[in-house]
């Protein structure tokens, strides 16, 4: 989740479904509560651990902070260094999630399939907005922390090429780079406020309109394949802190098309063999789990 986070276009959650922890990360996050509070302030730490699942948390959040500590500089130099095939890789893991997670929708009727589509545009629209020019103050970095820990959430929907809209996905990761406490704290705290309040929703949605939830979830991860696609056009640019020029806002196109316009190899023969390596790694998660979780 956390190699997966730090990658605009690629979301933690869709790691998450895939390796069949989403529903129970939801109601761990949710069970930090009132009741919670009060096992805390009574200092009940055993009571307290078990409430909140606090070994399923500690664990998962110590491999992504581990994650993003070792592989975010790897991840992020092969996607500069081999774009076409990280994408490819990525875009194969997507379809076969989605296709995954379609399996679990048990009862399919009209409303599912206008759930589906719903979530597909939402998605779409979402990866085709262009990054935004954005308020500086600080009270705008707590909001877009918030709305970016939620989409870290849902699978799909990418924490990192939100804040990319926002404005503010160089800024947060400078900010980080550089120690900045006051805006690492306020980028922090509205990430808990997003995570703790926007959890109980889609838990809530879960258990009560589940078909529909999955549907939705399934079209927002078909719909971000738009921005995982490995052959893009850049329409705009900008020049980073290091004087590098950069990427802005990018469309998509075809193989040919794309050797034609950059004068560079598609590798489209590599990006079936990354895209197939997706393919089978969902796959084999998929597999894995089934075998050490068993249902029924």
């Amino acid at each position: 989740m956390g190699s997966a986070d730090v990658v605009p276009g690629v979301s933690g959650g869709t790691i998450a479904f895939i390796t069949g922890i989403y529903e129970q990360l939801l109601d761990s996050i949710k069970s930090v509560d009132i009741i919670a509070l009060g096992y805390l302030r009574k200092f009940q730490i055993k009571a307290l651990w078990e409430h909140v699942n606090a070994t399923f948390l500690l664990v998962l959040f110590a491999g992504i902070g581990t994650s993003l500590i070792t592989l975010a500089k790897v991840i992020t130099h092969l996607l500069s260094a081999n774009p076409i095939q990280v994408w490819s890789f990525f875009f194969g893991l997507i379809v076969i999630s989605a296709l995954i997670i379609l399996r679990e929708i048990k009862n399919w009727n009209f409303t599912v399939i206008l759930s589906i589509l719903a979530g597909f545009i939402v998605a779409y629209f979402i990866t085709s907005s262009s990054p935004a020019e954005t308020p500086e103050g600080k009270w705008f970095l707590f909001i877009a922390g918030a709305v970016a820990i939620c989409a870290m959430i849902l699978p799909g929907i990418s924490g990192a090429f939100i804040l990319l809209l926002f404005g503010k996905y160089e800024y947060v990761l400078n900010a980080i780079k550089d120690f900045k406490v006051a805006d690492i704290l306020i980028f922090g705290l509205g990430c808990i406020v997003g995570l703790l309040s926007f959890a109980r929703v889609v838990s809530w949605l879960f258990k009560k309109y589940h078909n529909i939830t999955v549907g939705v979830l399934s079209g927002f991860m078909i719909g971000s394949l738009n921005k995982v696609w490995p052959w893009k056009q850049a329409v705009e640019t900008y020049v980073d802190r290091h004087g590098d020029i950069k990427p802005l806002y990018e469309v998509n196109v075809l193989p040919n098309d794309y050797a034609q316009i950059t004068g560079a190899e598609p590798h489209f023969l590599e990006a079936l063999g990354f895209a197939a390596g997706g393919f089978l790694l969902v796959l084999s998660i998929d597999r894995l789990a089934a075998f050490l979780n068993p249902k029924n």
